[in-house]
Order: structure tokens, then C-alpha cells, then sequence
């Protein structure tokens, strides 16, 4: 016999965190009058590439008072002087997406490109391994996929079933 605990379970298996936390963060960023996840999610068209390749934002704080926040952006030691002279620019590009002074400031922390993992600053996503599969399995995946009438949906699965059959060989 299942006793209740109280909770229901929406999916079996795990969930991402993301999932679990992204309603509780945006209704906090809400309280506090703007959604904090734009300017994360949407950096690079914020601010532009340029600033997004030596820059990113890690923290948005509050002030006793509750007007205004401070915008922690994080950069390398080389980048920080010129990113420093841009800092009424960053702001006004932030507060324009909002629509109001939701940054009242800018502070910019540096960290060193190479050194302890916590302190490295990677501004790019690493780039993405490329996977070949040889001809075997590439003729699996195109067997288990045949009956596939639609063009994209065929290459898609077989795509799909490379990637897996290829998982299996390595692991």
C-alpha cells in the first residue's frame, strides 16, 4: 500500500533543475519588477556580440531600499578597463529592454583567463565534437528508419540512431 507524501510526482525518472526552478525564479524576478532570466538568457543581443565575447552578467542584486539593482558583469583582468568606460552604455542597453531604470548600476569583477577552475572565464560555448560513424552503421540506422515516408523525419531518425548505435559502441 502507497502512503501519500503529500506531493504528486509529475514525471517518473529525473527532471532538469532548470525545470524545477524556473517558476520560482521568475516569480521572485517579478517581485522584485523585471525578469532577471532576459538579460541572462539574451546577453549577447543586448549588449551586443562584441561586449558578449569579453563579458557576461552573473549577478543582479538589490539594494536595502529596493530601488534599483546592480548588474555584476564578469570579465578577464585585459578586457575590464575598456569594459569599465562602457559602463553607463551596458546599463542604458539593459534598462532599454526593460523600459525603465531597473539597473542603477554597473559593477564589473575580473577574473584571470587561465587559474583554479572556479575563477576561469569562458565566454563561448566550447565548440561541438563531431561524431562520424562509419559505414556499419550507417547502414543500420538507414535499415531501422526505412519505413519512414517523410524525407526529414527519416534523416532526422537516422541521424538519431547513428548517434545512439555510436553511443552503445563507445561505452
Amino acid at each position: 500500500m502507497k502512503q501519500s507524501t503529500g506531493y504528486q510526482r509529475r514525471k517518473k525518472g529525473f527532471e532538469r533543475t532548470s525545470s524545477l526552478l524556473s517558476t520560482r525564479i521568475r516569480k521572485t524576478s517579478e517581485t522584485r519588477g523585471f525578469a532577471v532570466t532576459r538579460v541572462l538568457t539574451h546577453w549577447a543581443e543586448i549588449v551586443g556580440a562584441d561586449t558578449a565575447a569579453i563579458a557576461k552578467p552573473v549577478d543582479i542584486s538589490y539594494g536595502r531600499g529596493g530601488m534599483g539593482a546592480t548588474l555584476t558583469v564578469l570579465t578577464t583582468g585585459a578586457q575590464a578597463p575598456m569594459l569599465e568606460m562602457q559602463k553607463d552604455k551596458l546599463r542604458e542597453k539593459v534598462n532599454a529592454v526593460y523600459g525603465y531604470n531597473a539597473i542603477a548600476r554597473v559593477r564589473i569583477t575580473q577574473t584571470a583567463p587561465t587559474g583554479f577552475a572556479e575563477g576561469q572565464a569562458q565566454f563561448n560555448p566550447a565548440p561541438k565534437r563531431e561524431s562520424v560513424a562509419d559505414d556499419a552503421t550507417r547502414a543500420r540506422a538507414a535499415e531501422a528508419t526505412a519505413d519512414v515516408a517523410d524525407a526529414g523525419l527519416r534523416d532526422a531518425l537516422q541521424t538519431l540512431a547513428q548517434n545512439v548505435l555510436m553511443k552503445k559502441k563507445t561505452s
